[in-house]
């Protein structure tokens, strides 16, 4: 695994937005494990998860020209993104993030930030049913840009309603790469090593991890 995979995994164990128990999920799945990015909520979680977003954006060698990020959570991820390709890249990079209702009085609008201009990757969460995904590429669509890749924290690889997970649907649909800090399969990877392990994962929730992968997990 790389550096920043790891890093990325460490941080969201130590400030638990990476838990491990039974969660519904709003598939109505119940998950053996739950994301939440919302838990990455002061200034050094944000400035390491921005160079794990930027190491891997970097590492996919996807070309792009600007950031959007999706109100809301996309917002300060986009910006810690944007802020990790300068200092530690030297790529300065625009970016830009929307409002959820449209500003009535100032400059008006449902936009803030740089115009969306050229080859434009989308920075959010996580993924699930793809629905705010497919509005972000219709709003750089109609601004004149191109929609170049959706870079995400997890890809759950999980199947949706078909045999596809909701990145490949995206992808097969709209013909964009989806980039990812970490897989299921590699937090998996992960903590089957038991020196990373330690006493964060016990081998039962390990193997329900393993089981909901075997279960529900993309070809």
């Amino acid at each position: 695994m790389n550096g920043y995979q790891i890093a990325f995994i460490e941080l969201a164990l130590s400030r638990g937005a990476l838990r491990f128990g039974s969660f519904k999920l709003k598939s109505g799945r119940e998950s053996p494990y739950f994301f939440n990015a919302g838990l990455f909520s002061d200034g050094e979680a944000m400035a390491t998860l921005g160079r794990c977003y930027a190491d891997a954006l970097v590492g996919s060698g996807l070309a792009f020209d600007m950031l959007f990020g999706p109100a809301y959570k996309g917002i300060p991820l986009v910006t810690a993104t944007a802020i990790a390709l300068a200092e530690h890249h030297r790529r300065n990079v625009p970016y830009a993030y929307n409002r959820k209702e449209a500003k009535a009085h100032g400059e008006g609008g449902t936009l803030v930030g740089g115009p969306l201009l050229g080859r434009v990757v989308i920075v959010d969460d996580v993924i699930s049913d793809g629905a705010a995904k497919r509005e972000s590429i219709d709003l750089i669509r109609s601004a004149g840009a191109e929609p170049a890749g959706v870079l995400l924290a997890l890809d759950r690889q999980e199947r949706g309603e078909g045999e596809r997970s909701a990145a490949q649907e995206l992808q097969a649909r709209y013909g964009i790469r989806c980039v990812s800090i970490i897989t299921l399969g590699d937090l998996i990877e992960a903590l089957s090593r038991p020196s990373d392990r330690g006493t964060r994962i016990s081998a039962d929730q390990l193997t329900s991890l393993e089981r909901y992968r075997d279960r529900y997990g993309v070809r």
